[in-house]
């Protein structure tokens, strides 16, 4: 979601009404696409509490697993493997997380961070290891989520200040 139209609140004194009215239409259309934007955050993290739920219950509501599917997959890795994993995602998607804040970046990836952490427990089930990790991937997926839902909500905050600078400007020079 790339920003159409790059004008100042001091470009619009010397355009035309028409096209002053066409600026203030794709401002408004922006505003409302980063009021939809932000609110993405919240949908992941509820995503998340939800599929964390179903973790905490240890997928019961799932079919157990056959000896030929088990067999199929293989050994699972151990816990400890799959702890030093999650640690070095962990860190790593924050780090990411920090670097696109820092930059200004509009880049959202909450929905990814779902399905990674979704994994999580899921090879902590496989292994027969998720009672004893379960907090560790809640605590980790609680902070990626959180600080990813405050980089979108911030980023599309300060976009729709800048829109709505444009748009006062243009309903002041109207009433001049």
């Amino acid at each position: 979601m790339k920003r159409t139209t790059e004008r100042s609140p001091s470009h619009n004194n010397g355009i035309s009404p028409p096209e002053r009215d066409l600026v203030r239409q794709e401002a408004v259309e922006r505003i409302r696409r980063y009021r939809v934007t932000a609110s993405r955050g919240l949908w992941a993290m509820a995503l998340f509490l939800a599929i964390s739920t179903a973790a905490l219950w240890d997928f019961s509501f799932l079919p157990p697993m056959s000896d030929p599917v088990r067999a199929f997959l293989g050994k699972p890795p151990s816990a400890t493997m799959i702890s030093g994993v999650l640690m070095l995602y962990t860190f790593s998607a924050i780090i990411l997380i920090l670097a696109r804040m820092m930059g200004g970046a509009e880049q959202y990836s909450g929905f990814a961070h779902v399905g990674y952490l979704t994994a999580f427990y899921l090879f902590y089930h496989f292994a027969r290891a998720l009672n004893e990790n379960y907090w560790a991937v809640f605590v980790a997926g609680i902070t990626i989520l959180g600080l990813e839902s405050y980089h979108i909500w911030n980023f599309c905050s300060e976009a729709i200040r800048k829109d709505q600078e444009i748009i006062d400007t243009i309903d002041r020079n109207r009433r001049e």
